[in-house]
């Protein structure tokens, strides 16, 4: 279709715009487009301001407690999780960005030019040994699941949990139970590595990998000779298409977002707490709050709309402040599940001892925790030095 000239005066535009239309066959389809345009616009500012959309508050109250009693209603049957390192480091595995504890503050012995290189695929690829020696390090099967793991699980068993969103690369997701189809590695995984050679892709099991490893020898492919990688995703790497497939179809029918664990930096994964309903309640355990995108930044980055725990007009967001296990029991505790998950974790645990002939309890939770969690308060403060996970 034909532009009118910027220069004509606007009448003189809308006549010529009018006459391309009439003489010009795709009109019609010019104009459906413009539509799916129009729609398109029209989520976009809906998710991310909230402009046209009714926001309906479904918990009774905004605490931990409130939001048990919706997980116990009718209204509430899709839980999607959506967690990061923090709920990994009672385990033993390091979180990433802690100051003194995290991953990147303990980095120095590999002479890197900043920590994230190890994460890097440009600098892996001219440099893999740095990383394969911290993969040894955190390799997985050294590691037992903690009491969030076994927290989703229990969703799973319960027929809640539509899906779990993790940006660890652990495993133990898998490990609690967990199957291929309730879970999107939106990081990957360490399950399967596959050969750098875009004229190779050759794949490999874990065992293979770990193998290669513990003696040492960077991984190299058997057929082209090229260097093998954990199919982790590195910074510079796209996400696996699950991520966004999953995406598109779960969190239009989510009831209840649990975020525990992240610090809600690292996008893509970060802009998941947008994409649900904007009635949709959304629950954080971690240390510190986090994911409370300014509205207008939201928008203009695509991010989604970010989480309100304390303004006026809060109305859905809810964080418990604290360690994640603890803050997993407390809710445990509330909807009568904390003998089960107690007796959950350390039937696992024994099981897992027993194929390994070890029995060494996590560093830092116990498999039954012989006390039981705080009051769970929706409002608690961390104490000082505390980080976000």
């Amino acid at each position: 279709m034909a532009e009118p000239d910027p220069s004509d005066p606007l009448e003189t535009q809308a006549g010529k715009v009018q006459e391309a239309q009439d003489t010009d066959s795709d009109a019609e389809e010019g104009a459906s487009g413009g539509e799916a345009e129009m729609d398109f616009l029209r989520s976009f500012f809906s998710q991310t301001l909230g402009l046209g959309s009714q926001k309906e508050q479904l918990l009774d109250e905004l605490t931990l407690e409130g939001v048990a009693r919706y997980l116990q209603s009718e209204r509430c049957r899709r839980v999607i999780c959506l967690v990061g390192a923090g709920i990994s480091t009672s385990a033993g595995i390091p979180d990433f960005r802690s100051p003194t504890t995290g991953l990147y503050a303990n980095l120095e012995k590999y002479h890197l030019p900043y920590p994230e290189a190890i994460f890097e695929i440009g600098y892996f690829k001219k440099h893999p040994e740095p990383f394969f020696a911290l993969a040894k390090e955190l390799y997985p099967g050294q590691f037992k699941p903690t009491i969030c793991h076994y927290f989703i699980r229990l969703l799973k068993e319960k027929g809640l949990l539509l899906r779990c969103y993790t940006q660890n690369i652990d495993t133990l997701e898998r490990v609690a139970g967990l199957e291929p189809e309730d879970l999107v590695e939106a990081h990957g995984t360490f399950y399967t590595s596959h050969c750098t050679s875009q004229l190779c892709r050759r794949e490999y099991t874990l065992g293979w990998m770990k193998e290669k490893l513990f003696s040492e020898v960077t991984p190299k492919c058997e057929k082209c000779q090229s260097v093998v990688k954990p199919d982790i995703i590195f910074f510079g790497e796209n996400l696996p298409a699950r991520f966004f497939s999953c995406m598109q179809t779960d969190f239009r029918k989510v009831d209840l977002l649990i975020i525990m664990g992240t610090s809600l930096q690292v996008q893509p994964f970060a802009s998941l707490i947008g994409k649900a309903p904007l009635s949709t309640p959304r629950l954080l355990i971690n240390k510190e709050k986090t994911g409370q995108t300014d509205p207008f930044l939201g928008m203009m980055m695509g991010l989604g709309g970010g989480m309100d725990f304390d303004s006026k007009k809060a109305y859905r967001d809810v964080a418990w402040l604290g360690d994640c296990d603890q803050g997993c029991l407390a809710l445990a505790d509330l909807l009568g599940w904390k003998k089960e998950l107690e007796d959950l974790v350390q039937k696992e645990h024994a099981s897992i001892d027993a194929q390994s002939g070890s029995s060494t309890p996590n560093p830092t939770t116990t498999a039954s925790p012989r006390k039981s969690p705080p009051p769970a308060k929706a409002e608690a403060r961390t104490t000082e030095g505390e980080k976000p996970q």
